[in-house]
Order: structure tokens, then C-alpha cells, then sequence
């Protein structure tokens, strides 16, 4: 066996198999088939990227199909996030289709199943449906109206779609095997009756098709080779291969529906229903809230393309569920970003430092490197005076030999700047460091060349002159949720597991390079982590959003693994 074989998913040892067994590599047409009820979010990846990748590998068109036949929860704003969310992850699509294109084609079936006696309105309500259903170990019974003529099947579904009835009095149900062990076997319903104007048919159509009898015969339409979704659909083969039995003709190329596992990820949910309702509650700002792990919300974030793609692809195919650490996305992001932000430095917890021997009136514009990762990144000029703000966090009075931060009577070095040595502190009337007074070597400017800058000092610290300081919002975000599977409790409410210090805003100041900085825009804050400019951010009030911090614990617990 070839290392190229072995490395093979199983999906990919499918389709060679069928190319193997005579199947045509013209033949071969993926889809993705999102519902436009929602914005797309990291779950979604793998499935876009499963079919998007097969598409890529065999050179074979990957059809955009969404599955709008709902009305009720679809709106044309999911239509263009999706499509743009795609888009932004470097996917292209053959063709963008709908179910809906479908309808009219849908319909005419349906009508031949009535002929063909496989089909029959039943005028139960949904609760007597369901009691007659039966459960997994108990068959279903079948429907008083199960046995009515075709006659009068194609008189009240023709009656159905002119709008003559009110919802709930009639749905269209295949009528298969009511003691199946498989319940969606059991008459599944194939059209129910809904007066809602549709995004794109407007009130063409009151009467709309169910998921399974839409989605394999959509499959079906567009030629689609190799249909492939998440593992919960399973069940729904057998479903999915009968409705196909009834129209498929031999000439024509039939689709074949395989499962892989769904991605699910740690302090994360997963649920387009449960995500809306953190919209409409107004616990977050939006589907692009930067703690939502919507792919919309993870680009505001400042997350990148390339460090998703690469999260799916560490993730992998598989066929059985398991919960992926969300510290390896971020462990993903910090690997891209390091490779390509610029550093800069910003203080997000500032006490003011005066270097009381450096000329009052002076100031100079020291020499930084933009990314240590990348020699083409260049250089830039900071501007350095009398008076720094530090971070708070970097002084104490007093401290143990394991601080290398700034002590009192303690040396650290500026970053790109000078060493410097602490030497009193101003508190205000609450005992509350204001000022930390130090004193400089003017001979240790790193980069110079003289004995002195060679010096060396344990710490070193980021900072930002007071008088070109430029103020900026910082949006500091945590998880959004406290538990690590926060609607994995039957007892409990996902809700209650939201996280109070999810969100952190922050007044902080950052050095004057960053006032041209435009939306969208990736930085390391030197010491603090990864930041982007935030959609809010204006010429007038810069707004900056905390993508991952520095320490890879992720990484850290593969070492110990």
C-alpha cells in the first residue's frame, strides 16, 4: 500500500473505490447544502471543507445549494452571510442552486407517488400523527387515512397548493412501512401547509416540502455524485435511498449519501436555534459578536482564513463524534499570526514612568523590528521621551528574585529603548502607585553597539510614550460560556453556564503607528497577544478586539502527552 493510499480518509477511499469500480472521474459533483437560517459557524467548516476539498482534489464542481424550504425562519441576510463566509474562507462554488428552483419538479413527483399509491394526504392533526407513530421498540399504527383513493389524495393536495385549507388540517405523507424499525420509515411527511412569503418564490407557494423528501431528490436534479453529511443523518439513508427509488432512471447518475462525524468543540454550542437566541436576547451584539463561534464572528475577531482551513484539516475526517479542544483553534490562529502580524506595543493597564534624568523636552524615534518571523517585514520608528506609561502588572515595590519585571532598586530594558533602574514611586491617597521614578544609561540603546547595550538585564519590558500616545478601546474576550459542554446538561440551561467576564473593555493607549491602522487588520500587541482592528474602529476613536493571548497551553499539554 502506497503512503499516498494509507493517508487516505475514509471518504476519500470511497470515491477511489467507486473510481475504481468504473465510475467516471467526469461523474464525480459534491455539494454543500446549508439552511439559510442562520449565520454559518466553526461546525460548519469541516463540512464545507470536506466538500470543498473533495472538489478540489478531483478537480470536480461543488455546487452551493441551499435548502430553503422553510419560510418561516429563512431570511435573504443568511443567503449573503453564507455566501460571503464561503467566499472569505477561499472556497469557490460551481453554481449557487436552491431547493426552490426545485419546487415545481418536486411537486410533479409527489403527484406520481399519489398515482403510484405510495403517497396520501392525511388529515391528522401533528399530536395524532405522532401518538400513532409508536416508539423504537413498539410498530406504529396507520392512519385512518391511509387508504384513501388516489382520486381523492390528488383532489386535496391539488386543493393544498391552490390554499383552500388552513394549516395543520392536511399534510402529504409517503406511505411506506408504519412497524419499520426505522421511524423516519414510518409514513414520514413529505409536504405540510404554511402561509408564509418565501425569500425568493415570494407567495407562489403555500404548500412546502419536508428536508427528506427535498433533499435527496435535490441531489438527484443537480447529478450530485457523492452526497456527504454529518453522522445524525444516518438514519436518514434508508429514507433518503427509497424517495430516490421512486424517480431515479437507470441512464442517470445516482447519488450516494455517506456520514462523517460532526465537529463539535469544547465551551462552544453548536446550534443555530440556541446561537439566535443569544442574538435576540441581546447577549451578544450580533451573529458577528466576536465570542460567537460563527465564522462571521470569528473574522471580526481577527481569525484568519488560513488558520480555520488549517483547523480543519488538523481535526481531520472521521466517522465517530468526539469534542475537539477549542485551545487548538486558538493554538491554529497563534501559529498563523505569529508568522505574519506585525508587533507593535500598547499598554492596556497604564501607570506612568518618568525617567528623571533624561532631558525634559527631548524625545527620539528608537528603531523596531515589525516581525522577528519575517526579515521582508521591515522596520519602523517609535517615538521615546521622558515620560512612558508601562503596564501596571510590570512593577512592584517589592519582589522575590522569580520577578523579572521592574523592582524598586531592580534594572529592566525598555523594549528597543534603554535599561533602566527604579527608583522611587508617588502614590495617591490610597496608597495607589501613580508614578514609578527611574533613571536611564544613556550609553545602553539597543542596537548601538557600545559595551553598555550589550548589558545584560533579565526582564525586558513593552511601553508607549505619554506625549504621542494614541488612546484606543481594547475589547479583552473570554469564552463565552464557563462549562466545557454548556448544553450537555439535561437538568441544566445552556444560558446559565454564560460567562460574566466574557467581554472586557478596556481604555488603553498604543504607540502612533497604529492611527492609520484599517478594519480588519492583524497585530501582536508585543507581550500581550494578537489584536485586529475592530468594525466599530474609526479615524476618530480607534477600537481594537483581543483575538488569542500569547501562551499556547495547547501545545503545552501535546508536549506532555
Amino acid at each position: 500500500m502506497s503512503e499516498e493510499t494509507k493517508s487516505l480518509n475514509f471518504l476519500e477511499h470511497i470515491i477511489e473505490d467507486d473510481l475504481n469500480s468504473g465510475y467516471s472521474k467526469e461523474d464525480l459533483r459534491f455539494r454543500f447544502p446549508p439552511e439559510p437560517n442562520g449565520y454559518l459557524h466553526i461546525g460548519h467548516t469541516k463540512a464545507i471543507g470536506i466538500s470543498f476539498g473533495l472538489g478540489e482534489k478531483y478537480n470536480a464542481p461543488v455546487n452551493l445549494r441551499f435548502d430553503d424550504t422553510n419560510p418561516a425562519k429563512e431570511e435573504q441576510e443568511y443567503v449573503d452571510a453564507i455566501k460571503r463566509d464561503i467566499s472569505w474562507l477561499g472556497y469557490q462554488w460551481e453554481s449557487e442552486l436552491y431547493s426552490s428552483d426545485y419546487f415545481q419538479q418536486l411537486y410533479d413527483w409527489a403527484i406520481l407517488l399519489i398515482k403510484k399509491g405510495k403517497a396520501y394526504v392525511d388529515s391528522l392533526s401533528s399530536e395524532e400523527i405522532a401518538e400513532l407513530k409508536g416508539t423504537p421498540t413498539q410498530a406504529g399504527k396507520n392512519s385512518p387515512y391511509r387508504d384513501r383513493s388516489v382520486e381523492e389524495n390528488l383532489d386535496l393536495f391539488e386543493r393544498m397548493k391552490k390554499g383552500e385549507f388552513e394549516p395543520g388540517t392536511h399534510v402529504l405523507r409517503a406511505k411506506i412501512d408504519m412497524a419499520s424499525p426505522n421511524m423516519l420509515m414510518r409514513d414520514p411527511l413529505m409536504y405540510r401547509i404554511m402561509y408564509k412569503s418565501h425569500h425568493r418564490t415570494g407567495d407562489d407557494w403555500c404548500i412546502y416540502p419536508m428536508y427528506d423528501w427535498t433533499h435527496g431528490e435535490s441531489d438527484y436534479i443537480e447529478q450530485i455524485s457523492h452526497s456527504l453529511c454529518s453522522l445524525e443523518f444516518k438514519p436518514h439513508r434508508e429514507l433518503y435511498d427509497w424517495f430516490l427509488d421512486q424517480v431515479v432512471e437507470e441512464s442517470r447518475i445516482r447519488p450516494k449519501q455517506r456520514e462523517f462525524a460532526r465537529l463539535n468543540l469544547s465551551y462552544t454550542i453548536m446550534s443555530k436555534r440556541k446561537l439566535l437566541k443569544l442574538v435576540d436576547e441581546g447577549v451578544v451584539s450580533g451573529w458577528d459578536d466576536p465570542r460567537m463561534p460563527t465564522i462571521s464572528g470569528l473574522r471580526r475577531r481577527g481569525y484568519t482564513p488560513a488558520a480555520i482551513r488549517k483547523f480543519i484539516e488538523t481535526v481531520g475526517v472521521s466517522k465517530r463524534d468526539n469534542v475537539i479542544d477549542v485551545a487548538l483553534l486558538e493554538f491554529c490562529i497563534r501559529e498563523d499570526l505569529n508568522k505574519t502580524a506585525p508587533r507593535v506595543m500598547a499598554v492596556l493597564n497604564p501607570v506612568k514612568l518618568v525617567i528623571t534624568n533624561y532631558p525634559e523636552n527631548e524625545e527620539e524615534w528608537l528603531d523596531a523590528e515589525n516581525n522577528p518571523e519575517d526579515e521582508a517585514a521591515g522596520s519602523r520608528k517609535v517615538p521615546f521621551s521622558r515620560e512612558l506609561y508601562i503596564e501596571k502588572e510590570d512593577f512592584r515595590e517589592e519582589a522575590n528574585r522569580k520577578f523579572f519585571r521592574l523592582k524598586l532598586g531592580g534594572e529592566v530594558r525598555l523594549k528597543n529603548g534603554y535599561i533602566i533602574k527604579a527608583e522611587s514611586v508617588i502614590k495617591d491617597e490610597n496608597g495607589e502607585v501613580t508614578e514609578i521614578h527611574c533613571t536611564y544609561d544613556p550609553l545602553s540603546r539597543s542596537g548601538s553597539g557600545t559595551e553598555e547595550s550589550m548589558r545584560k538585564v533579565k526582564g525586558t519590558l513593552h511601553w508607549v510614550s505619554v506625549k504621542h500616545a494614541v488612546p484606543a478601546e481594547v475589547r479583552v474576550y473570554d469564552r463565552l460560556f464557563s462549562d466545557e459542554a454548556p448544553d450537555g446538561h439535561k437538568d441544566k440551561d445552556y444560558m446559565e453556564f454564560l460567562n460574566p467576564e466574557s467581554l472586557t473593555l478596556v481604555n488603553a493607549f498604543v504607540e502612533p503607528s497604529l492611527k492609520e491602522a484599517k478594519t480588519g487588520e492583524r497585530f501582536q500587541f508585543q507581550r500581550l497577544g494578537y489584536f485586529n482592528v475592530d468594525d466599530d474602529s474609526s479615524a476618530d476613536k480607534l477600537v481594537f478586539n483581543k483575538t488569542v493571548g500569547l501562551r499556547d497551553t495547547w501545545a503545552k499539554q501535546q508536549k506532555k502527552g
